[in-house]
């Protein structure tokens, strides 16, 4: 296993692995974009540039292969407006070993939001990036970059993240994508058994012979029951930290989680919790529902950290340009890493599919989770890794460090409550946009709320 950082890197390495693929590519995702270009610059004869023409390259260049595409039904008529990806989606109709399915088995206002791609069920990605438009990113982040464009419209700095995984838990993780295309109205895929190298050419594997758990958000649907595997994962992991948390998320909306977060600030001796968000949600609507939410359970969890251990930042280009964090990581301790497509909102918990991914260990293992903790730090405070590690022992505070090296330019940016309008107070309160389950989709009660069970007693302080 592996953890992948930005989308530079897993263009490229998803590349490095289909071109190995004998005879099955499956693609789950919340998007695609068959416009988006893997690598700069094609390294084999005849290979196109766009994923799309890729994707019938390869079927093309290996008759026994076939590929499986399935995404999320509503989000797909937007990207399918554009003629590129509706003239690519034409061709893959037209040809016999490439199957594509949108997927519409979900409740009312739910989402498919997995993002897995499984090579030949014995190597497997899952984690956050979509291979889509507006992800692709260099781990520099810069203000500016020529490549950041699509369209023609150029776009901020991208933070992601994803893994890549060998051995039984890809095949684990195909059978979890082929239940998924059944579920979706997809015809019934057969388990495969083969041999053979698929990981990346240049991806160094950073651990092997680990234990890897996977953990799902299901919605209770027709002949599916409910799996919230990853909010009672997310619950116990805070639970059990003893001594740090480090987490990115491209939101913090979820409830349960603020409330587990609530019960370890009490603790005198309670672990550091840091979480790095994006400044604000993209979009038009999503500001209001995850930035306000975020805002309400920030200041009530500042209410309880009697002890200075919570903290949140969101990082910045080296000209001020925020960086936009779309990874979903949560490591404990430098012991417990868990990658995937979950945020800290409520849909997650209970209303999206999702996937994540979790190992634990001491020794090598916990060293180089460590490790990967203190790359990402880095990578945000636009410094090296070892400077990180250094400053982290000396202090003895995963928080100190992170205040003693935050400068001007690059860096990471303490976030600070806004004032909110009743509206928007309204609107968060009452989960109007992130409910929790199908069932509160469109529930709206005053019984309901963010804080029916973070609100302290009157004279509680």
């Amino acid at each position: 296993m592996s953890v992948i950082v930005d989308a530079d890197d897993y263009f490229r390495h998803a590349r490095s692995a289909m071109l190995k693929a004998r005879r099955r590519i499956m693609l789950i995702g919340w998007d695609f974009d068959a416009r988006i270009q893997l690598v700069d610059e094609p390294r084999l004869e005849n290979e196109p540039a766009q994923v799309g023409d890729f994707l019938l390259w390869l079927v093309e260049r290996n008759p026994d292969l076939e590929v499986y595409l399935l995404r999320w039904d509503v989000g797909a008529f937007k990207t399918l407006l554009k003629w590129a990806n509706l003239h690519t989606l034409v061709r893959w109709m037209h040809h016999p070993r490439i199957h594509t399915k949108l997927d519409g088995f979900h409740p009312t206002g739910a989402s498919h939001h997995q993002k897995i791609v499984v090579i030949d069920d014995c190597f497997a990605f899952c984690g956050g990036i979509d291979m889509t438009c507006q992800r692709w990113d260099t781990r520099e982040h810069k203000d500016k970059n020529d490549r950041r464009v699509i369209g023609g419209t150029p776009y901020g700095p991208w933070h992601d993240a994803t893994s890549a995984l060998e051995g039984p838990v890809a095949a684990a993780l195909g059978a979890l994508a082929r239940d998924h295309w059944k579920r979706a109205g997809g015809r019934p895929v057969h388990a495969l058994s083969v041999s053979g190298d698929r990981w990346p050419d240049e991806l160094e594997p950073q651990f092997e012979n680990v234990e890897v758990g996977i953990a799902r958000t299901r919605p209770k649907m027709p002949g599916a029951s409910e799996v919230r595997e990853i909010e009672d994962l997310f619950v116990s992991q805070i639970m059990a930290a003893k001594h740090n948390i480090y987490a990115e998320s491209q939101y913090f909306a979820s409830r349960r989680i603020a409330e587990a977060i609530a019960r370890r600030l009490g603790e005198k001796n309670g672990p550091e919790i840091v979480i790095i968000n994006p400044q604000s949600a993209e979009g038009w609507l999503e500001p209001v529902a995850m930035d306000t939410a975020r805002a309400r359970l920030v200041a009530a969890l500042r209410d309880r950290d009697t002890h200075d251990c919570f903290r949140i930042y969101f990082p910045r280009a080296a000209r001020g340009e925020p960086i936009y964090v779309h990874a979903k990581i949560m490591i404990a301790d430098g012991r417990t890493l868990r990658i995937g497509s979950a945020n800290m909102n409520n849909r997650s918990m209970g209303l999206d599919t999702e996937c994540d991914v979790t190992i634990s260990g001491t020794g090598k293992v916990g060293r180089t989770i460590t490790a990967i903790r203190d790359d990402l730090l880095a990578e945000h405070l636009g410094v090296t890794a070892s400077k990180v590690s250094a400053e982290i022992e000396k202090q003895g505070s995963l928080i100190r460090a992170i205040e003693k090296l935050r400068g001007r330019g690059r860096s990471l940016v303490p976030y600070k409550v806004p004032d909110l309008p009743a509206i928007q107070e309204w609107l968060a309160d009452n989960e109007v946009l992130d409910p929790e389950d199908p069932s509160e989709m469109f529930e709206v009660m005053t019984s309901r709320g963010l804080f029916r069970r973070l609100r302290r007693p009157k004279g509680d302080r």
